[in-house]
C-alpha cells in the first residue's frame, strides 16, 4: 500500500474507525487518541499492508489491540499506585457521572418534529448507549463493530480472530442481555 492508497483508505473508512474508537473508549478525547495511535501504527506498517486484503479489518484489529494494551497498562498503574485527583482531595466538585456522546451514534431526524419527540429520542439513545457500554467486553466489541463500523459477521470474526459462529452467538447473547435490561428500564421496543 502506498501513501495515496492510504489517504484514500482514510477518506473511505476513517469515519467508521473513528466512531468505533470513540465508542470503545467511551469518550471523544480518548477515542481520538486511540484513532490517532491506530493510524500511526498502520502507517508504520504501510509497506507490509497489502491493499488487496481487508485493510479495514486490519486497522480495527490494531485499534482493539492498542485499546486492550492501554487498558491493561492503566489497570496495572492503578493497582501499583492509586491515582487520586486534586478535585477529590479539595472536595470542591461533586461526583457527577459524565456520559459522552459520540459523533454519529445519536441519529436525530432533521425534519420538523416536535421538540418533545427529539428530546425523547435523544434520551432513548443515551439510555441504549449506557446499557451497551455496560455489557461485558466480549459482547460489547462485536456490537460496536457491527453497528458503528458497519462490519459483517465474517469481518468481525476476522478482526477478533474467532470463529463466525462465536461472533453470532455473542451477538445473540448481547441482544438478549440488552433486551432484558431495556425491558427492566421500561423500554419494550
Amino acid at each position: 500500500m502506498n501513501n495515496d492508497e492510504f489517504e484514500q483508505f482514510i477518506k473511505v473508512n476513517g469515519a467508521d474507525i473513528l466512531r468505533f474508537c470513540r465508542m470503545t473508549c467511551g469518550s471523544n478525547d480518548a477515542g481520538d487518541d486511540l484513532y490517532q495511535d491506530t493510524m500511526l501504527k498502520l502507517l508504520e506498517k504501510l509497506d507490509k499492508v497489502d491493499n488487496q486484503q481487508n485493510v479495514r479489518s486490519y486497522a480495527l484489529s490494531i485499534s482493539i489491540l492498542l485499546w486492550k494494551n492501554k487498558k491493561k497498562k492503566y489497570a496495572n498503574r492503578k493497582r501499583i499506585v492509586p491515582m487520586i485527583s486534586l478535585d477529590s482531595i479539595d472536595g470542591s466538585t461533586s461526583q457527577a457521572k459524565q456520559v459522552y456522546l459520540t459523533e454519529g451514534s445519536v441519529a436525530i431526524q432533521e425534519t420538523e418534529s416536535a421538540p418533545e419527540e427529539r428530546i425523547l429520542q435523544e434520551e432513548t439513545c443515551l439510555i441504549v448507549q449506557q446499557v451497551v457500554a455496560g455489557l461485558p467486553e466480549k459482547y460489547r466489541i462485536p456490537v460496536y463493530l457491527y453497528y458503528s463500523a458497519n462490519m459483517q459477521m465474517s469481518e468481525i470474526a476476522e478482526v477478533l480472530q474467532i470463529p463466525v459462529g462465536t461472533v453470532k452467538s455473542r451477538m445473540n447473547k448481547a441482544k438478549s442481555i440488552l433486551k432484558k435490561e431495556l425491558e427492566a428500564l421500561g423500554y419494550d421496543r
